[in-house]
């Protein structure tokens, strides 16, 4: 074998190598994008504004099967990009948001409370109404008892408009949620709140409460 035979053998060898590499390379984006958008994607809890069910550092799994199969119910705890939260739709950004890496959209995660169509208000001190029925939520840390007015002008009474959410958080008296900044578009959702996996022994599938108002 002649040297040049030798240097073209080492060189299709290079290429093959490097080509697998690509390969693996794109099929592995193709499977996180797919699982990602299709299936759902691990997230870790931020703030405080869901206590006393979620903590700083839990981590949820994020399923977005839901939104495939039907409507997300009251009571549902969601992730979703905050209206007053620009996206950007550059070929960078969706790429980014799709495979979950390098980006630094700002997510929010509450609690589903008022449904397209809902007559909705929060009274201050007394809890939260929904076409005129008081809700029953024994998973809130405190009863809201501050904030509604100039700080918070969405506590109605407000008819919620279709495709769109009101979401609050747990911790009422420390969250920043639709009473801030409006009811939430229904493409804004990333996906419902599956089960939490971390730490271990407080691992826990979340279940819609049943002591909730049937939809409207």
């Amino acid at each position: 074998m002649t040297e040049k035979n030798s240097r073209l053998i080492i060189q299709n060898e290079s290429k093959s190598i490097l080509r697998e590499a690509l390969e693996m390379v794109l099929l592995t984006l193709i499977l996180i994008v797919g699982i990602r958008n299709l299936l759902g994607e691990p997230r870790w809890i931020p703030t405080e504004s869901m206590l006393p069910n979620l903590i700083e550092g839990d981590r949820l799994f994020i399923e977005k099967v839901s939104q495939y199969t039907g409507k997300y119910k009251r009571g549902d705890i969601l992730v979703f990009y905050p209206p007053q939260e620009p996206l950007k739709h550059d070929p960078w950004s969706e790429f980014t948001r799709a495979i979950g890496f390098f980006n630094n959209d700002t997510a929010y995660i509450k609690r589903l409370i008022g449904m397209p169509g809902d007559r909705f208000e929060v009274k201050e001190g007394v809890g939260v109404f929904i076409n005129g029925q008081l809700l029953d939520e024994p998973y809130v840390a405190e009863i809201a008892s501050r904030n509604c007015g100039i700080s918070a002008p969405y506590c109605g009474p407000l008819t919620i408009p279709q495709n769109s959410y009101f979401m609050m958080g747990d911790n009422r008296n420390n969250s920043q949620d639709s009473r801030f900044w409006g009811t939430l578009p229904m493409d804004r959702v990333i996906g419902k709140a599956s089960f939490r996996f971390w730490p271990l022994d407080r691992l826990i599938i979340f279940k819609k409460p049943d002591y909730l108002p049937s939809q409207s």
